[in-house]
């Protein structure tokens, strides 16, 4: 019995097969890099904006989506994809260009969705508008970065925006009837166990489409990755992040699909990454933890 509401089953759901993601790079900053409402970032960003996939951002996004869909379609027999535009802050500039960008998406064969990664303070009711209006030739979605719900916690990793901000972008996003996807990271060393259970009952209550967990790397390079080596901060466990996620889940929905319940980074640019063991180990270990717990998705969910 599956533990939790798998994104790929939601898709097959809705499609009818398999459907693959293929991420599009874009040359763009975000608002807490460029000094609208920050500097630096959020403290465990890389210079890649939270991607390493080596997507080479000087081609055109038609080109990168054919040159993807080509490799994915031909290594696992897919014939239906979703767009992502997935570094940075991909609604952080004019609408023109925003515009133009997903009209270019829409140019390409055997695309059936678009998910857009970008923060809460940088979505407006233009695009928003828009994108409602799209909605009926493809599954929109809009990825929001929370990471964490403890307003403190998004401070410390200088986030730039609070927690309202983020209830505000979802209330707007749902209005237009257009899905959204939350990113958390579960073991912040500022956040804890109640902050991780009120985390999944905010964003059932909003009625959150999907979830996307990730575990806390931090990469070398970093404003992050200096205090680690500081030792200004520690991490917590393995044992307690699969606990984490046991309890994130059983207080999420069922009706959420789950994206991704951990992270994976490569080792050469890591100071640490999941506590130097495979994600699928870890996955494993979630999984028969929630067996002991007598724990699945939803299951202590009760609004």
């Amino acid at each position: 019995m599956e533990k939790y509401y798998k994104y790929s089953e939601f898709l097959k759901e809705e499609f009818g097969e398999k459907v693959y993601k293929l991420p599009i790079s874009l040359d763009l900053t975000c608002p807490n890099r460029d000094g609208k409402c920050g500097t630096g970032g959020c403290i465990f960003c890389s210079e890649e904006g939270g991607s390493h996939e080596n997507l080479d951002n000087r081609l055109s996004i038609k080109d990168q989506l054919l040159e993807n869909k080509e490799y994915i379609g031909s290594r696992y027999g897919a014939k239906k994809f979703i767009a992502y535009f997935q570094s940075f802050t991909n609604t952080y500039m004019p609408f023109f260009d925003f515009k133009k960008n997903i009209e270019e998406v829409m140019e390409v064969d055997d695309i059936v969705g678009i998910s857009i990664s970008t923060r809460p303070d940088s979505i407006s009711s233009e695009i928003l508008d828009y994108l409602e209006s799209i909605k009926d030739k493809n599954l929109i979605t809009i990825e929001y970065g929370l990471q964490s719900v403890n307003n403190f916690t998004l401070e410390k990793i200088n986030r730039g925006h609070y927690l309202s901000d983020f209830i505000n972008a979802v209330i707007e996003t749902k209005k237009r009837g257009l899905r959204v996807c939350t990113h958390m990271i579960l073991n912040l060393p500022w956040d804890n166990m109640t902050d991780v259970i009120e985390g999944a009952k905010i964003l059932s209550i909003l009625g959150i489409d999907e979830v996307k967990l990730h575990s806390l790397y931090i990469v070398e390079g970093t404003k992050m990755g200096q205090m680690y080596k500081n030792n200004e901060f520690s991490i917590i466990s393995k044992d307690e992040y699969i606990k984490r996620v046991c309890y994130f889940l059983a207080y999420l929905k069922k009706d959420i699909a789950v994206q991704r319940i951990l992270s994976r980074a490569p080792s050469e640019v890591t100071l640490f990454s999941n506590w130097d063991t495979s994600w699928w180990k870890i996955h494993d270990e979630i999984i028969s933890k929630m067996d002991e717990l007598s724990l699945e998705q939803g299951s202590l969910y009760n609004f």
